[in-house]
């Protein structure tokens, strides 16, 4: 199957609002391309090795998406540009305009994992399968991942503000619910952070995940009956909400989108034990307070909101 990769031309101030407006018209399959150097910030501690040779940094970027051939090229794009259109009357993106250009899938699986490198996220290594452990890093807490198809390196802001609230909030003997669960990153990071003392269920709409997400628990050591995975929309799946239960979680994270959070609310409330923490981000700053007001109609108390670049955790409690 070939793809087309649609590059928009913006600003690097501008990629992340251009990457949320692709986001909320469901499109998923998204690059950034720009040479700002990778900070440390960004990637949980700056390694000069890493650091790829850019040209100097210009302040333009590439927000490119991929379509397959079977899709409606013809409708999506004109959403697009409606979408660029209204950003353009509240902020500068550059040119928004849009090029074109055809990629092999096996290119477009494959190719990335040059640029996928081992990082830290405070104390925990996150490393590709691919790689060795280095010396100095063995005896420490580390995942290794394989996104394949799915996404979750770990890189992204929302992963990491996610990650940080799991290591605050989780404890032994947990339930743990973890929707949109693509690798399995998350599931992963609390099985390793409680020495495998919880018990994991996670969702994705996509069975990809499902099958990512199993492999990479076989890559670092865990067994398949630490955690039940289903494909299937929390939000309106009456037969999936019934298998992942009612009342019986400890922690439910969700790293989504805003809107799917604000959907989805409803139906998270009853998952939760008396107490418990619902964890959430992939929520783009302009969003914060729609998430918050949703969360807190169906009867959640905001406990603390966090940033990162432009990105949002809200962590809620029963």
């Amino acid at each position: 199957m070939n793809w087309i990769k649609y590059s928009i031309n913006t600003t690097t101030d501008a990629e992340d609002f251009v990457s949320a407006t692709l986001m909320e018209l469901g499109i998923v399959s998204i690059e950034i391309e720009n040479n700002v150097p990778v900070s440390g910030e960004k990637q949980g501690g700056e390694f000069k090795e890493l650091q790829p040779d850019l040209p100097t940094d210009d302040g333009t970027s590439k927000v490119c998406f991929y379509l397959s051939d079977d899709e409606d090229h013809e409708s999506i794009v004109a959403q697009v540009k409606a979408g660029l259109a209204e950003l353009k009357e509240t902020m500068d993106i550059g040119e928004g305009t849009i090029d074109t250009s055809i990629t092999k899938q096996e290119d477009w699986i494959n190719n990335w994992k040059q640029f996928f490198k081992s990082f830290y996220i405070d104390d925990i290594l996150i490393k590709p399968t691919w790689e060795e452990i280095s010396e100095q890093d063995k005896g420490k807490i580390f995942v290794e991942i394989d996104p394949g198809v799915s996404f979750g390196t770990g890189k992204h802001e929302t992963t990491q503000l996610c990650i940080r609230q799991l290591k605050k909030y989780a404890k032994a003997g947990d339930e743990i619910l973890d929707i949109g669960c693509g690798s399995g990153i998350l599931s992963i990071i609390a099985n390793k952070l409680l020495d495998g003392k919880c018990h994991l269920v996670g969702t994705d709409i996509d069975e990809d995940c499902i099958a990512s997400t199993y492999e990479n628990f076989e890559v670092n050591g865990i067994p398949k009956s630490a955690g039940d995975f289903y494909v299937g929309n929390l939000t309106e799946d009456k037969e999936l909400q019934d298998k992942v239960g009612y009342e019986k979680y400890d922690i439910v994270v969700a790293n989504i989108l805003a809107d799917i959070i604000i959907g989805m609310a409803p139906a998270i409330y009853p998952t939760l034990k008396k107490d418990a923490y619902f964890i959430s981000s992939g929520i783009i700053d302009f969003k914060e307070n729609e998430v918050k007001e949703a969360l807190e109609a169906v009867g959640l108390t905001i406990v603390e909101i966090n940033h990162q670049g432009e990105w949002v955790n809200i962590t809620a409690r029963k």
